[in-house]
């Protein structure tokens, strides 16, 4: 049997998850693969132990960790700071993998049964990763709880009571018809039986969008479903086999399987399957299909095709949306936000710069009500927590090129009135050598130049107005940028032909080696109410958007030059900030 080796690594908040390591058998010059496993909820990394020998992979590295408040890794049990912190842990894991270990995500294999299957899911989602497959086990896409109406009751305790504890009702012998692994279950006093409700929510949360959108995963994909489970629903998993956007995708239904798939009695069967998928992976070309025209052919154009048709007139939908205008023309007379979004547009840098500042504002109190419901909208607090991500990437950036020596000649080419920007560099150390701030709108221009001259940046900062999708006038920027910032503004414009130009022409400006900072709209729970009732700055037509899948917005970026180097990501999957290196 290999011999594991235990391990540490840090994540992004500092906490330090223990994992373990089977190093591989492999001949000299051999490339190094691995097989990266995620237990399921409760347990831990040792738990999937046993797939390191049965699986029969002796040239490929394993590793397995034990998530935070599992097993070995500290945290309250069964607990985490949120969902998609957990997920992000996931991509700090993978990450520490390639620099400790030296083994690149193209030359990784994932295996993920039942929560962490749900987890990975939401990575390989919001993250678009590079690794070679995934395999997911009986994921936990739908747990059935057993109680009429347990989710909104549980959300309902919740808003009453804040975090809190439920014990699992699952019994080993519900999980695998395996004798010793049920026996295992029972003495094994790392497994714990609470779960958060923050922890439990956030994974149906998590999972009803990444069902609904998993035509935005590319990753080749093996899904195993077993045909005896009593803890979690088939119907989701079927879904989300149906909706992948991978053509490489295999589903196997086990007859008589409980929910430990990979811990199953007669579970030999189900590893060779699993066993030739992550070969045959291997021996493909790591590759991925071009989304590069995902603006003219699939899910996302279709959809906003979809959200850009006019409704019959008296369909009970377009009646629908027809009293939500109505509601919203309403609160113009009480909101001050409100009011301005229909001035200036609701995708309006003006309307930005008022979401940022978070400061509901209108008639009276009951106006103040209107405009905190209204500023307290998901997208919204998605918008202010894109700012954040932002501002984090871009002092980063800053950062290492003040370790490299180099200077920092920064350049915002959207910069509407450019609060996020000017506030990132508050409280650095060692100002910027120059920032220029560009935007189409004269009335963005104006207020963010009042904004300098407030914050006392005159001597380093100007604002001119320009255009975003001119290559020619981007490529010839001066001084050359060594930080470039596109914030808010390709989600705004279905149009690759137009990303393209914008990147091509900051790749011909930005020196080699210097930093982009992008953004990306992946997902938006509301997509509808911003097509049917709000309104665009570009001559008041409707705010039609067409997401882009991380994957698609990775890949523009790629062709015109830069690599990814990091990325965040609110905790509802909405908006997404990277940060990229110009590579010659």
């Amino acid at each position: 049997m290999r011999q594991a080796h235990s391990s540490h690594f840090t994540t992004h908040d500092g906490v330090e998850l223990f994992y373990r390591h089977w190093p591989a058998q492999r001949e000299p010059g051999q490339d190094r693969k691995a097989v990266v496993m995620f237990h399921r909820g409760h347990e831990h990394g040792g738990r999937m132990a046993h797939l390191v020998d049965e699986l029969d992979l002796p040239d490929h590295d394993f590793f397995a960790w034990d998530a935070r408040g599992h097993g070995q890794s500290p945290g309250t049990r069964g607990d985490s700071p949120g969902f998609a912190h957990s997920v992000r842990d996931v991509q700090t894991f993978i990450d520490h993998i390639g620099e400790q270990h030296g083994i690149a995500q193209p030359q990784i294999a994932v295996l993920a049964q039942s929560v962490g299957a749900v987890l990975v899911a939401t990575w390989a989602h919001d993250y678009a990763p590079r690794v070679r497959c995934l395999v997911l086990a009986s994921p936990a896409f739908d747990i059935k709880l057993y109680v009429p109406f347990a989710r909104p009751g549980l959300k309902a305790l919740r808003a009453w009571r804040g975090n809190f504890f439920v014990n699992s009702y699952v019994k080993p012998q519900l999980l695998t018809h395996d004798p010793e692994r049920v026996m295992s279950y029972r003495s094994d006093p790392l497994i714990t039986r609470p779960i958060s409700v923050n922890m439990l929510l956030g994974l149906y949360d998590a999972a009803d969008r990444v069902v609904a959108d998993a035509q935005a995963i590319q990753i080749p994909t093996q899904l195993l479903i077993s045909g005896a489970d009593v803890v979690v629903r088939r119907k989701p998993q079927e879904d989300f086999f149906d909706r992948l956007g991978t053509l490489h995708k295999e589903k196997h239904i086990l007859p008589g399987f409980f929910h430990d798939t990979l811990g199953e009695r007669d579970r030999g069967h189900a590893l060779a399957r699993i066993r030739r998928f992550v070969l045959n992976c291997f021996e493909q070309p790591s590759t991925r299909p071009s989304l590069l025209d995902a603006d003219k052919q699939g899910a996302s154009c279709a959809e906003a095709e979809s959200l850009a048709a006019p409704l019959p007139k008296y369909s009970p939908r377009n009646l629908y949306w027809q009293a939500t205008r109505a509601s919203l023309r309403l609160g113009k007379g009480l909101s001050e936000g409100i009011k301005l979004g229909f001035d200036t547009g609701f995708d309006s840098g003006s309307t930005l710069d008022y979401v940022y500042r978070n400061t509901p504002t209108g008639k009276g109190r009951l106006g103040e009500l209107v405009d905190r419901n209204y500023i307290d909208a998901i997208g919204w607090r998605g918008i202010r927590q894109r700012k954040l991500h932002a501002e984090e990437l871009l002092r980063l950036a800053i950062a290492r090129l003040r370790e490299q020596g180099r200077p920092v000649h920064i350049v915002d080419i959207a910069a509407g009135h450019a609060r996020y920007i000017l506030e990132a560099l508050e409280g650095l150390e060692q100002r910027p050598d120059s920032i220029l701030l560009r935007d189409y709108s004269e009335l963005n221009v104006s207020q963010g130049s009042a904004l300098i001259a407030e914050k006392g940046l005159g001597d380093i900062a100007r604002f001119v107005r320009g255009d975003a999708f001119d290559r020619a006038s981007l490529a010839a920027l001066d001084p050359r940028p060594s930080v470039a910032v596109v914030s808010g503004l390709y989600e705004l414009f279905p149009d690759n032909d137009l990303i393209r130009a914008s990147l091509g022409g900051l790749a011909d400006a930005v020196e080699d080696g210097g930093y982009l900072v992008y953004t990306g709209q992946p997902w938006h729970p509301q997509l509808e109410m911003i097509a049917r009732a709000l309104t665009s700055h570009r001559d008041g037509q409707p705010w039609v958007m067409r997401r882009r899948s991380q994957a698609e917005m990775d890949q523009l970026v790629e062709a015109a030059g830069f690599r990814k180097l990091e990325q965040r990501i609110d905790e509802w999957g909405i908006f997404s900030v990277s940060l990229a290196r110009r590579v010659r």
